[in-house]
């Protein structure tokens, strides 16, 4: 078991994050005899994963509905596999401008690296 610090620590995630999480329901720690959190390796695999979703963008929303079908069980499956399907679709859609994007720069590189080539080779 281990203490909120240290999950703080392991994941990434700074303590408030990790009682925001938990207020929100997304993440469910165990509490002992004196009321202090204690997450066990699931949790931490668990907040991982989450660190992971956040990673690609997806909405914290988004991430407290994926949690509530988990914890509903394996007849969520693919309504989660459409969450995941969607925010991949996102990354793609990311992906694509970004190579217009850098597309264009490589253009506008390459008119001047040629303006350059001319340039020098009038002075000769």
């Amino acid at each position: 078991m281990y203490k909120i610090s240290e999950v703080s620590k392991m994941i990434g995630f700074s303590i408030p994050t990790l009682r925001y999480y938990e207020e929100l329901g997304i993440s469910t720690p165990a509490k002992n005899k004196s009321g202090y959190r204690e997450y066990s390796d699931a949790d931490i695999e668990w907040l991982r994963f989450i660190y992971r979703l956040k990673q690609t963008g997806m909405p914290l929303e988004t991430i407290k509905k994926y949690s509530q079908l988990r914890s509903q069980g394996d007849q969520t499956i693919e309504k989660r596999m459409k969450l995941l399907a969607a925010q991949r679709n996102r990354l793609l859609a990311e992906r694509r401008k970004i190579d217009e994007h850098l597309t264009f720069l490589e253009a506008k590189q390459a008119t001047y690296q040629k303006m350059l080539t001319d340039r020098d080779s009038e002075s000769v």
